[in-house]
């Protein structure tokens, strides 16, 4: 735009955000190929999310989020797949985000939880898509958050996020959903296992899935105890424990139930505002880390030159690799011209 546009904000060209605008709209009338691309455009950090994002921004806040963790082969998907169906009986529409690992090696990834969601593929009230999570730790993708508030804005009411099979540390799912499910299966561990802190800790809801295997109950008695052990005060969200045989449907009815009853607390007790604004700060926190992240990666590909002492890359990773320094001492010969020239003043 040139420096003497006289013209009122709302009468200037605006490209990118008319495209913007117009994808969402397609979206938000249930294009899933518009849906889809939104998506992509998050998950590759493309150059027109930021408009997307600006025009996302009003229009979300209305869906429910629902998280879903354990461990391998405990029965996410079929958890999952079973409580699509259960909120599609109400008439609600859904969206699915699956996530799965990426391989350290290859770098690929199989995306196969949603095989198991083939019975609602073919229903416009369900959106399901699978992510792989590139190297993100903590059993997420890292463009999980911005991926969910494209689904919100698209209209969904319910979002049902499955974590990758994730062991005692992987906990990021609690910050990024109102409520969540850890399911657990039987012969997965005894009392001072499920006493152990991590994942465990995080769960609003437990799910003993394959409540028809032997050990069921006695998974039930060790989540119990654990449970128990936990200080709470007077009006705090006390865990309910739910058996299911999700493979056939079996207490999917009552594990609905006991979401609905947490989302009821999170309305009357004020923690659902508050999740979802430690959930924006969570949010701002991540983009500013990935760019920084980002222009240290471009740092470090940079040419080396020698036009100038001030800009020239640091020896500092050679001479902690020959024993010459140790890791803290060589971090001060990032010289502090060396950051202002690479742009870390300000993001």
């Amino acid at each position: 735009m040139a420096l003497d546009d006289k013209r009122p904000p709302a009468t200037r060209s605006d490209p990118a955000g008319d495209r913007a605008r117009e994808a969402i709209g397609k979206a938000r009338a249930g294009d899933a190929r518009a849906l889809a691309r939104l998506i992509s455009l998050v998950e590759n950090a493309a150059p027109e999310l930021r408009p997307v994002a600006q025009a996302l921004a009003p229009l979300t806040g209305q869906a429910r989020v629902v998280g879903l963790t354990g461990a391998p082969g405990v029965g996410k998907s079929t958890i999952t797949a079973a409580l699509v169906a259960a909120y599609r009986d109400r008439g609600q529409r859904v969206a699915v985000l699956a996530v799965d690992p990426t391989s350290p090696f290859s770098g690929g990834a199989l995306l196969g939880d949603r095989v198991r969601m083939q019975e609602h593929a073919t229903d416009p009230g369900v959106f399901i898509r699978s992510m792989a999570t590139r190297g993100h730790l903590g059993g997420l993708s890292e463009a999980a958050p911005q991926a969910l508030r494209v689904l919100d804005a698209a209209g969904f009411a319910v979002l049902l996020v499955e974590t990758v099979g994730v062991g005692q540390a992987e906990v990021e799912i609690a910050s990024l959903a109102d409520t969540t499910l850890v399911a657990v299966a039987p012969g997965m561990g005894d009392a001072v296992q499920a006493a152990k802190a991590g994942i465990l800790e995080v769960g609003d809801i437990f799910v003993v899935n394959k409540a028809d295997k032997p050990g069921a109950q006695e998974a039930v008695r060790d989540l119990r105890g654990m449970i128990a052990m936990a200080r709470r005060d007077a009006g705090d969200w006390k865990p309910p424990i739910v058996t299911t045989v999700a493979v056939k449907a079996e207490g999917i009815g009552d594990l609905a139930a006991k979401v609905d009853a947490h989302w009821s607390w999170l309305d009357s007790s004020g923690q659902g505002e508050a999740r979802r604004l430690a959930r924006a700060r969570e949010e701002i926190t991540a983009i500013a880390l990935a760019e920084l992240r980002r222009r240290a990666s471009s740092t470090r590909s940079a040419p080396r030159t020698t036009s100038s002492p001030r800009t020239r890359p640091p020896r500092a990773p050679s001479l902690v690799k020959t024993g010459q320094s140790a890791r803290y001492r060589a971090r001060q010969s990032f010289r502090p011209g060396f950051y202002h020239d690479h742009g870390f003043r300000r993001l």
